[in-house]
């Protein structure tokens, strides 16, 4: 949901983007999405990396990318080969810079589940080039989204299934467990380089089994704890 702000300027401001919270009528404001790259082994393989235990490293989305409330995902323009990468999401409550590990939970308002759609095939083309990814990760829809859960609610995720399917196929399947960074490290790590605030969120990396879809097809996904999430696509 896009919440407009009054006030004055030369033009009209954009809205801010905000996420509805799972029993309340509140929302959840978004300021910034930061995306994990290749944080599940299986998945750094099939994308030709070394699973090792290397520096995590960090892209990003903005938040009038994300997908609310069901709505359906557009098969977007400019490539041939788009991708699901189903993942949890973690909703930063209270920001800080260089946050220790110890207290990093402490900072999460809780969870939610999201698709980091890609346009693999121009991502493909930044990476031969050394260019930067926006165009294959941060186009418009490419983060449908379910409500947010409060961690009051669910606690702090740390292992439960996480799948997806395309028309009742299973494309996706993997555990919080195997994330090769936890999310307090990505919160430590992350807040070292910028300074985390209340409204960021972090798509904490996929399992293997990414694969392309087609217009009409049906993306469901699942996360223990957290929810379901369903997106056509358009």
């Amino acid at each position: 949901m896009n919440v407009a702000v009054s006030t004055n300027f030369v033009i009209a401001p954009p809205a801010v983007v905000a996420v509805p919270v799972r029993g309340l009528a509140a929302r959840f404001p978004v300021r910034r999405i930061y995306c994990v790259g290749r944080n599940y082994a299986a998945h750094a393989i099939e994308m030709g990396s070394d699973p090792n235990r290397e520096p995590p490293f960090f892209f990003q989305k903005n938040p009038d990318n994300l997908v609310l409330g069901g709505a359906d995902f557009p098969y977007p323009p400019q490539s041939k080969n788009v991708h699901h990468e189903i993942e949890m999401v973690v909703a930063i409550g209270k920001g800080g810079r260089d946050i220790p590990l110890a207290r990093a939970l402490d900072h999460v308002y809780g969870y939610a589940l999201g698709l980091d759609m890609t346009r693999r095939d121009l991502q493909e083309d930044c990476k031969k080039g050394g260019r930067p990814w926006e165009i294959g990760k941060a186009f418009e829809h490419s983060a449908p989204m379910t409500d947010i859960v409060p961690a009051s609610e669910v606690g702090h995720p740390d292992h439960g299934e996480i799948w997806l399917k395309v028309n009742g196929e299973l494309r996706q399947k993997g555990d919080l467990n195997q994330l090769i960074w936890k999310v307090p490290e990505m919160i430590a790590y992350l807040s070292a380089a910028f300074e985390l605030q209340g409204g960021d969120l972090i798509f904490s990396g996929t399992p293997s089994g990414v694969a392309a879809i087609k217009r009409g097809d049906v993306m469901e996904g699942h996360c223990e704890g957290i929810g379901r999430l369903v997106a056509k696509v358009g």
